[in-house]
C-alpha cells in the first residue's frame, strides 16, 4: 500500500488532522481560560463589595469591566464553537486515515489509484464542509457585532 506518496492525498491528510487538533486545542484552551476567569471574578465580585475595604468600589468595578471583556472576547472569537467543530472536523479526519490505511468501507477497493482518488474526494470534502461551517459562524458572529 502506498498511502504516504505524496500524490495519494495522505500527506495532506496528515497535514489537516494536525492543523485541526491543534487549532481545536488552542481554541480549548482560550475557551477556558477566559471562563475560569470569568467565573473566578463574578465569584471576587460579592466578598470584595461586603469586604468594607476602602478601594473595594474601584476593584468590583474592575472585575467586572474585565468580565465584560472576556465574555466580549469569547463571543467575538467564538473558542467554544472553533474547539467542538474542529475537534469534530479532526475525528472525521481521522476516521477516514484508518478506514484508509486498513482499506475498510469504502477503500475496500483494488484499484489503488481508485483508493487514492476516493481519499482525496472525501478528505477535501470534510474540510470544504468545516470551512463553509466557518465561513456561517464568522458572518453571523459579524451580523450580531454590527446591530
Amino acid at each position: 500500500m502506498t498511502h504516504q506518496n505524496d500524490d495519494s492525498g495522505y500527506n495532506r491528510l496528515e497535514d489537516q488532522i494536525k492543523w485541526y487538533d491543534d487549532k481545536s486545542g488552542a481554541a480549548q484552551k482560550s475557551y477556558k481560560r477566559t471562563k475560569y476567569f470569568t467565573i473566578g471574578a463574578s465569584a471576587l465580585i460579592p466578598v470584595v463589595a461586603v469586604s468594607g475595604v476602602d478601594y473595594s468600589e474601584f476593584v468590583v468595578a474592575a472585575l467586572g469591566a474585565l468580565i465584560a471583556i472576556f465574555e466580549g472576547a469569547n463571543h467575538v472569537n467564538q473558542w467554544q464553537h472553533h474547539w467542538i467543530t474542529y475537534r469534530s472536523t479532526c475525528e472525521a479526519l481521522r476516521h477516514e486515515k484508518y478506514a484508509y490505511i486498513e482499506a475498510v468501507e469504502p477503500y475496500d477497493i483494488s484499484d489503488e489509484h481508485e483508493r487514492r482518488k476516493l481519499l482525496v474526494g472525501r478528505v477535501e470534502s470534510l474540510i470544504s464542509t468545516e470551512h463553509s461551517k466557518w465561513i456561517a459562524v464568522q458572518e453571523e458572529a459579524g451580523k450580531q457585532v454590527n446591530k
